[in-house]
C-alpha cells in the first residue's frame, strides 16, 4: 500500500485521469447487458478526491469542496454559465430548421415546453450520477488547475477537452451520443476554463453551465430531431461552440483566459519525472 501511495504522488494527474476513466467505465459491460441505466458513471468526481485525500489529505479534499460552492461571483458570471449554453443551443436549433431543412419529430410542446425544463436543470445540477455536472469537479476543479501550472489557460484547456471527450467513448459506442460531438466537448472546455479562471475557480458555475447545456441540449432540442437531423444538429452546436471559443480566446486572451483575473494554478505543483511543461 505504501508503494501504491508513493506511486500515486509521484503521478497524481496520471492517476486522477487513470481511477477517472476506470471508475467510469465499469458500467459499460452492463450497460451493454442491459444492467444498467448508463454506459458511464461519473468516476471523475470521486476520482478527484481519491486522489487527494491521498496526496494533500483533509486540505486538499475541503479545498476543492470550497471550490464546489464557491458563489460569491459577479452576477454577469451566473448570467454566462446559464445563458451561453441556451443561446448556442437555440441558434443551432433555428439553423437546424430554417437553414438545413430539418423536420422536427417532437414539438416543444409534446416536450412540455420550457418551463418543464427548470426541475430538469436542478436535478441535473444537485443528485451525483445524473447529468454531466459532476464530471467538472474531477475534470475543472481537479485536472486543469493542474494543467495550468506552467502551461497557457487555451493549452491546458485543450488538453483536459481531449482527454474529456475521450472519457465519453462509451456513450459514442453505445449511440448514446454521435461522435461528432467530440467536436464541442473540446470547444466547450475552452468555454469552461474561461469561466472557471473569471470566477477564481468556481466549480460551481462550471456545474451550473454544464448542467444548463446537458439540459437545454440534450433533454430538449436533440429530443425534437432523429436520424439525420439530429446528427446534423450535433455539428452545429458544435460548430457554435467553436465559435464561442475563438471569441473568447481572442477577447481574453490565450494565457489566462482573463483580463482580470490569473488562470487557476494548482498550490502545490505536480511531482513527478515528466518532460518539462510547455507553454
Amino acid at each position: 500500500m505504501s508503494y501504491l501511495g508513493s506511486l500515486i504522488r509521484r503521478y497524481p494527474l496520471i492517476t486522477f485521469f487513470v481511477l477517472a476513466y476506470a471508475l467510469s467505465w465499469w458500467a459499460w459491460p452492463l450497460y451493454a447487458l442491459d444492467l444498467s441505466p448508463s454506459p458511464i458513471f461519473p468516476g471523475p468526481f470521486v476520482a478527484a478526491f481519491i486522489v487527494l485525500a491521498i496526496t494533500r489529505g483533509k486540505t486538499g479534499v475541503v479545498g476543492l469542496l470550497c471550490r464546489m460552492v464557491r458563489w460569491r461571483v459577479g452576477v454577469q458570471w451566473y448570467a454566462a454559465a446559464l445563458l451561453i449554453p441556451i443561446v448556442v443551443t437555440l441558434t443551432a436549433l433555428a439553423l437546424n430548421v430554417f437553414v438545413l431543412g430539418a423536420q422536427p419529430s417532437s414539438s416543444a410542446a409534446e416536450l412540455g415546453g420550457l418551463p418543464s425544463l427548470i426541475p430538469t436543470f436542478f436535478i441535473l445540477l444537485l443528485i451525483p450520477g445524473i447529468g454531466g455536472a459532476w464530471e467538472e469537479p474531477g475534470f475543472r476543479g481537479y485536472a486543469l488547475p493542474v494543467l495550468q501550472n506552467g502551461r497557457s489557460a487555451l493549452f491546458a484547456a485543450l488538453i483536459v477537452g481531449v482527454l474529456w471527450a475521450f472519457w465519453h467513448v462509451p456513450f459514442f459506442v453505445t449511440g448514446v451520443d454521435d461522435w461528432n460531438e467530440m467536436v464541442q466537448i473540446i470547444a466547450w472546455s475552452v468555454a469552461l476554463a474561461w469561466l472557471f479562471n473569471n470566477t477564481r475557480g468556481s466549480v460551481l458555475l462550471a456545474m451550473m453551465m454544464h448542467a444548463m447545456s446537458n439540459t437545454i441540449g440534450g433533454s430538449f432540442a436533440s429530443q425534437m430531431f432523429s436520424g439525420a437531423d439530429s446528427v446534423n444538429l450535433a455539428w452545429l452546436r458544435g460548430a457554435l461552440w467553436c465559435v464561442v471559443a475563438i471569441v473568447l480566446v481572442g477577447v481574453y486572451g490565450s494565457q489566462h483566459l482573463s483580463r482580470k483575473h490569473h488562470k487557476q494554478e494548482d498550490p502545490v505543483p505536480e511531482v513527478s519525472t515528466a518532460s518539462p511543461r510547455v507553454v
